[in-house]
């Protein structure tokens, strides 16, 4: 490509990032998403203005209760026929699904080959801040991550990658080995022996990788949230009223980690919502009080977990637990009146229902979220499990049957958890040879699986 092609290609990205920034505005997050993908057909590797704008609008379209990509989106943009389509495919999905790690995976594999190096190299510090924030960080993610880490050549990070692999299987001699030979081959990289032009270089490389992630904040020093937080608070005073700059000052706040954070942030979300009254602002308040409270949560679960006997931190930990309990019961209770055609947030209400008891209430809710392809089998399974603790068991048998025939992988853990609960249903209904003959093909696919080896041996006996 000739210097004024590129120029004129690079003209047209930026109009296109420009349209986008005005389009978000109005809260036409489809069309938006558009134009930052036509903006990245041109500039695939245009970090700042592309790829970390529409991460933004990924969080804010999540925030205000957007739908997450259909069955249909999954199948039309899982393969493409070059490293820019499938770059493009899985920007599409990551902004209608921020945090979920396949798509991560499948934007990292594709800057990767199509050598678009700014932004594979933030896409692997995003998927390992993502996994590591799991409850259950995956291994395979770990080990990936290695391998894409090495293709960029950052052998510091591969290693990392690599120990957190190993914590996770101690047992793995291998994976020992090749933390050793990462750190020789970092070491040999480091030095540049003898090449006084290469090593400056390396040093200028250092610091652009530095500069790179103060941007997207993902590796956060105190010095990096800081300045995130001023930058945040200078984008605000130049327009206070427009929602983007306000959910970005929030979010730059509670990055601070620090209780007088946590209140600049619900106190501006809270002044937002009572001004415009636009629920957006109210629904992010809740997650948030939520989000804090199930830390805390977790918190007294590892005290009591190390002293168990402790009546004290059992009567605390319980406390807490139903203080959770109400508070997701209202946020989501509010979430559905203000978003009452999002499928997502009804089946998240629902199932705090059901931990309530709150059977007829949650039935409902429960038999329209099977609409939506996501929830379809869990719906179904929580729908028989309504109808099972109203002693309903007839009716329970019929729905654990249906869901069962929809599941294509019964020896999936939602495929289990059906054969279970019908399973259950036939022996409170009275009908112990077919709840043995299940329990059995239960034990035979997973001999663990809850107290399934239990049950058969008392149905036996």
């Amino acid at each position: 490509m000739s210097e004024p092609e590129i120029q004129n290609s690079g003209e047209k990205a930026a109009a296109f990032f420009e349209r986008a920034e005005e389009v978000v505005v109005t809260n036409n997050f489809d069309y938006a998403i558009e134009m930052y993908l036509e903006g990245l057909k041109r500039a695939p590797d245009e970090l700042e203005k592309g790829h970390l704008a529409l991460r933004k609008l990924a969080f804010i379209r999540t925030e205000r209760g957007e739908k997450k990509p259909s069955v249909v989106d999954n199948v039309k943009r899982r393969q493409g026929k070059t490293p820019l389509e499938d770059m493009l495919n899985a920007s599409y999905l990551l902004a209608k699904d921020p945090d979920n790690v396949s798509y991560l995976k499948m934007l990292l594999k594709a800057c990767i080959e199509g050598r678009y190096p700014k932004t594979a190299t933030w896409t692997a510090y995003t998927l390992y801040k993502v996994n590591r924030q799991k409850e259950n960080p995956s291994y395979a993610v770990y080990i990936f991550l290695k391998d894409a880490f090495l293709q960029l050549e950052l052998f510091e990070e591969a290693i990392q990658a690599c120990k957190l692999a190993l914590k996770l299987k101690p047992e793995n001699a291998q994976l020992d080995d090749e933390i050793k030979d990462l750190c020789a081959r970092m070491t040999v990289k480091n030095g540049k022996y003898g090449q006084t032009e290469d090593f400056r270089g390396s040093i200028k490389d250092a610091e652009k990788q530095q500069k790179l992630m103060q941007q997207d904040n993902l590796i956060k020093s105190e010095k990096t949230r800081e300045n995130a937080l001023e930058d945040a608070k200078k984008t605000y005073r130049q327009d206070p009223d427009l929602e983007v700059n306000i959910y970005g000052l929030a979010q730059a706040y509670l990055n601070l980690e620090t209780d007088e954070g946590f209140e600049y942030a619900t106190d501006l979300l809270k002044k937002s919502y009572e001004k415009t009254k636009d629920f957006g602002f109210k629904h992010r308040l809740g997650e948030i009080n939520v989000k804090k409270l199930r830390f805390i949560l977790r918190s007294a679960k590892a005290e009591l977990d190390a002293d168990p006997e402790n009546k004290q931190l059992k009567l605390a930990f319980d406390n807490i637990l139903a203080k959770l309990s109400k508070l997701e019961l209202e946020h989501y209770l509010l979430c559905v009146e203000n978003y009452p055609t999002d499928l997502n947030l009804k089946y998240e209400y629902a199932l705090r229902l059901l931990v309530n008891q709150q059977y007829d209430e949650a039935l409902p809710l429960f038999q329209e979220a099977r609409s939506d392809p996501r929830h379809k089998l869990a719906a179904m399974d929580k729908t028989g499990m309504c109808f099972f603790y109203k002693e309903w068991y007839a009716d329970a048998i019929d729905i654990f049957k249906n869901a069962l025939d929809a599941c294509d992988v019964v020896d999936s853990k939602i495929g289990k958890d059906i054969r279970y609960n019908l399973a259950r249903s036939y022996e409170e209904n009275s009908q112990p040879d077919k709840a043995l003959e299940i329990y059995r093909k239960l034990a035979q696919m997973d001999f663990n699986y809850k107290d399934v080896a239990q049950r058969v041996d008392k149905l036996r006996n």
